[in-house]
């Protein structure tokens, strides 16, 4: 079902405010039943979709994926990422360029290293282990 020009803009607002009856409202329904309105157009498949299409799309814009993430760090281990920082040449300062100092370098390396399980910590334990037996009941209590 394709979606009416009023409620593709009831369902933005909604998506805006998260308040049905306001959206209702700013979406040109007439009358004073917004709260009505609001929920019938909530139940309606269609609108409930493409409310939750359009999420998805924010989130997606603005939430980065892992192969954001892992290209950055990428980046940074590998010096290609920059910032730009001030210096202080003689009297005035200027601003350049700055590669990742080995520190930055190393930490991106161990992010993208603990992400592949490049290093498992493994602990040897010596010693024995000694069974524990628990009694339920009464310790006093005559068995047969």
């Amino acid at each position: 079902m394709k979606l009416t020009e009023k409620q593709k803009r009831f369902a933005d607002y909604y998506i805006e405010t998260g308040n049905g009856a306001e959206s209702a409202r700013r979406a040109g329904y007439k009358g004073s039943n917004h709260d009505n309105i609001a929920t019938e157009n909530l139940r309606k498949l269609a609108i409930k979709k493409y409310i939750e299409d359009r999420i998805a799309e924010k989130d997606k814009q603005r939430i980065a994926s892992q192969d954001e993430v892992l290209e950055f760090l990428t980046g940074v281990m590998r010096g290609e990422e920059t910032e730009t920082v001030p210096i202080f040449a003689k009297d005035h300062f200027e601003m350049i360029d700055n590669t990742p100092s080995i520190k930055d370098r190393t930490k991106a390396a161990e992010l993208i290293g603990k992400r592949y399980k490049l290093w498992i910590e493994k602990k040897e334990i010596e010693g024995g282990l000694s069974p524990v037996v628990i009694v339920r009941g009464d310790p006093n209590a005559k068995r047969n």
